[in-house]
């Protein structure tokens, strides 16, 4: 890689995107084939696959929104890496086609038959039936396509020196994260909670969100420090802004800790059969030490890792942590997803490392194209500078 130190923008983009196009198409091959091999298991690696790289963008969006509302000056720097990430969302609906294939694999209220001799799924059915699933999820995007387009579009404008959209960018972001709010709390709902049609929670929608956008910072990092070790923005990128990479990352583990427990808190404490059955079927076999992998895993061994001030500004100690957060992120969404398929234990299969790959390698892809193509920061932001020499107390 290559950029020029005056425009900010890549001279020579180098084979990053190329080699994420290859193992997207590599991962997607092998994974229609596993598809023909086993199609439940298929569609339940495929799902946890989508719901985590669709997580990522969400994250970015967030990240995006709240940069703009509140006004923030460290993070001027990482905001094109950010904006890149939401504009991949519209990629993902496409890889959700895949998902409507699968609806009788995947979603017990899919099948007439069942919702006619269940009193529970016949009182659901106006809500979760297949056609008006498709119809919401085909919302959700247009609604995160759009705040993301606006955003990005009037960012790049201000890299040619347009300011007149600067405050607009702040408007729009206030109804912009109501509306992300909701919608990220009922694509929840639909695409994971409703695989137990049966069992609910008001918090799951916030799970998500927390995991998504903790799993999105540790992506900002990693690519950040891809570009670092190719000789690009090392000079704007410092170890202050991983710095405050790693306390946001410290905060919303505790944040995601907060929200599941407080969720399997209020259900064991209420103890009502139809609500305990969701944590009854993870404490079963094996599942049992997923279970606990999450809580030593996803929380003790962030939390105490990101502690410290000298390990948030070690970049080799980020790195760790963000893979690590990566790994967990997907652990808990596979948590989530895989007791209704394999109900007394986990089984890994090689179908839930090629449809990440897939999806994954197919996500970077466009997101390298994009971000390849405009200057790699904001260079026109009237609070560059400010983040430019940004510093830790």
């Amino acid at each position: 890689m290559k950029i020029n130190t005056e425009t900010f923008k890549l001279t020579e983009p180098g084979s990053f995107g190329r080699n994420a196009l290859i193992v997207g198409a590599a991962g997607l091959a092998l994974s229609a084939a596993g598809y023909v091999m086993d199609s439940k298991q298929f569609f339940h690696s495929y799902l946890v696959a989508f719901t985590f790289w669709t997580s990522i963008g969400l994250g970015g969006l967030f990240f995006t929104l709240l940069n703009h509302l509140v006004g923030s000056e460290w993070s001027i720097v990482l905001r094109r890496i950010s904006e890149t990430i939401m504009v991949t969302l519209p990629i993902m609906l496409v890889f959700f086609v895949p998902i409507i294939f699968g609806f009788h694999d995947l979603y017990h209220w899919s099948h007439a038959e069942a919702v006619d001799a269940d009193p529970i799924l016949k009182a659901k059915a106006g809500y979760l039936n297949p056609t008006f699933f498709v119809i919401r999820t085909v919302i959700y995007f247009a609604i995160w396509f759009i705040f993301a387009r606006m955003l990005y579009n009037m960012s790049i404008k201000q890299d040619g020196g347009d300011q007149s959209n600067n405050e607009r960018m702040r408007r729009i972001s206030a109804p912009g994260m109501i509306l992300f709010a909701f919608t990220a709390t009922y694509a929840a709902f639909d695409w994971l909670m409703s695989l137990q049609p049966h069992w609910f929670s008001t918090i799951f929608g916030v799970w998500y969100f927390a995991g998504g956008l903790l799993t999105a910072l540790a992506f900002i990092n990693l690519f950040a420090q891809v570009l670092r070790k190719n000789g690009v923005l090392n000079n704007q990128i410092t170890i202050e802004h991983y710095h405050d990479i790693g306390k946001l990352k410290f905060a919303f583990t505790i944040f995601w800790a907060y929200i599941a427990f407080s969720q399997f808190f209020l259900i064991w404490y209420a103890n009502i059969p139809e609500e305990t059955i969701f944590y009854l079927d993870r404490w079963e076999g094996s599942w049992q030490s997923v279970s606990l992998l999450l809580i030593y895993g996803h929380l003790m061994l962030p939390f105490l890792w990101l502690i410290p001030r000298a390990t948030k500004r070690s970049l080799p100690a980020m790195a760790f942590i963000g893979v690590w957060l990566l790994l967990m992120h997907w652990v808990d969404l596979y948590w989530s997803v895989f007791p209704n398929f394999h109900e007394h234990g986990f089984q890994l299969s090689w179908m839930d490392l090629t449809t990440m790959l897939g999806i994954g390698g197919i996500f970077i892809w466009a997101m390298w194209v994009r971000f390849s193509k405009n200057a790699l920061i904001p260079v026109k932001d009237p609070k560059l500078d400010k983040s430019l020499h940004f510093a830790n107390p």
